[in-house]
């Protein structure tokens, strides 16, 4: 059963945007707080971003500044919008709660940095 559904990634030169979406079940995001991850294959999970349900937010000192994290509790999605964006954010970004489930995961979203 699909209940989460990332999209929005692609191909940006370095220092460009992209806007990454997530669609939700609503037995997901209604209490929940939603969180984007990053995972490059062979290496550990990574929380990039984090946004309670009254809409409080954090970030992974990384991206921070660059990215911002927001939902809209009405369409039950969840953005990020990524700016200045460097080679090195280059993964695939994934959305889930925090903390996270992992019947929740799905196929994630890629995005490639390059020149």
């Amino acid at each position: 059963q699909v209940q989460l559904v990332e999209s929005g990634g692609g191909l940006v030169q370095p220092g460009g945007s992209l806007r990454l979406s997530c669609a939700a079940s609503r037995s997901i995001f209604r209490f929940n707080t939603m969180a984007w991850y990053r995972q490059a294959p062979g290496k550990e999970r990574e929380l990039v971003a984090a946004i309670t349900a009254g809409g409080i937010t954090n970030y992974a000192d990384s991206v921070q500044g660059r990215f911002t994290i927001s939902r809209d509790n009405a369409k039950n999605t969840v953005y990020l919008q990524m700016n200045s964006l460097k080679p090195e954010d280059t993964v695939v970004y994934y959305c889930n709660t925090k903390p996270y489930f992992d019947n929740y995961w799905g196929q994630g979203t890629q995005v490639t940095v390059s020149s």
